[in-house]
C-alpha cells in the first residue's frame, strides 16, 4: 500500500499550478493540507489527517527547471517570427492500406498549393490532416474511399519558430503551454518540428491566444 506521501505527490503533479504555487512558497500548507484530505482519503481508502498531509507536503522533492522564473523562462523572448494562418480545417482518417497511396496522390494534385497544406501526421491507429479550406473539395476527392473520423472546421493557426537550441532547453513547451492553459485557451491540435511549432486554435479565441503569444515574447 502507498504511503500517505505518495498520494500527496501524485495530486500535486497531477495539478497544474499546486507544484509551482508550492516551490515559490505562496502557498499555505495548511489550508492546502485541509483541501486535500479528502482526496487523499478517497485515494487511500483510510482516514487521514490533514497534519500527515502537510508534513508530506513540506517534504516534497521539486524538479529542477519548473519555476515560473527560470533559464527556460528568460528563453521565451528568443521566439522568433509568429505567424497567424485562418481558415484551417482537420480531417482525422483511419489508418488504411491505401491511406499513404491517398497522401501522396493528394500531394501531386494540390502540388501548385502547396502553402495552404499545414501538416500531415501519421499515428499508429489514424492520420490527420490540416489544410486550408480551399481544399475542401480535393481532400473529399482524393480521400473519398478513406473512412472520417472526425472533421473540424473553424480554425486557426498559429506558428511559433522557435530557438535554435530549442531541444536542448528544458520545459520550453511547458512554459509556453502553461501561459496559455492559464487564461482559459483550449490548444486543438498541436504540430510541431525541430524548430517550430503550430497551435490550431478555434477561431472563437484566436485573438485571444495570438495576443498571449505575443506577450510571452516581448514582455522579458
Amino acid at each position: 500500500m502507498k504511503a500517505i506521501a505518495q498520494y500527496v505527490e501524485e495530486i500535486i503533479q497531477e495539478s497544474l499550478y499546486l507544484e509551482e504555487c508550492l516551490k515559490l512558497k505562496i502557498i499555505n500548507y495548511s489550508s492546502l493540507a485541509e483541501f486535500l484530505v479528502p482526496e487523499v482519503q478517497k485515494r487511500s481508502g483510510k482516514t487521514v489527517k490533514s497534519g500527515a498531509i502537510m508534513m508530506a507536503l513540506r517534504r516534497l522533492h521539486f524538479p529542477t527547471g519548473l519555476g515560473i522564473k527560470n533559464d527556460t523562462d528568460s528563453k521565451l523572448n528568443n521566439l522568433g517570427n509568429i505567424t497567424l494562418r485562418m481558415n484551417i480545417i482537420d480531417y482525422t482518417f483511419k489508418n488504411s492500406a491505401t491511406i499513404v497511396q491517398n497522401q501522396l496522390k493528394f500531394l501531386q494534385s494540390t502540388e501548385k498549393n502547396n502553402d495552404e497544406i499545414l501538416a500531415f501526421t501519421k499515428g499508429i491507429h489514424e492520420t490527420n490532416l490540416l489544410v486550408n479550406n480551399t481544399l475542401k473539395k480535393e481532400v473529399e476527392k482524393v480521400f473519398k474511399t478513406e473512412k472520417i473520423l472526425s472533421t473540424q472546421d473553424h480554425l486557426s493557426a498559429i506558428t511559433i519558430e522557435l530557438p535554435k537550441e530549442s531541444s536542448l532547453i528544458k520545459g520550453l513547451y511547458y512554459q509556453l503551454f502553461k501561459r496559455i492553459a492559464w487564461e482559459g485557451i483550449s490548444i486543438y491540435e498541436v504540430v510541431s518540428t525541430t524548430n517550430e511549432i503550430t497551435l490550431i486554435i478555434e477561431d472563437q479565441i484566436i485573438d485571444k491566444a495570438f495576443s498571449i503569444i505575443k506577450k510571452i515574447k516581448f514582455e522579458h
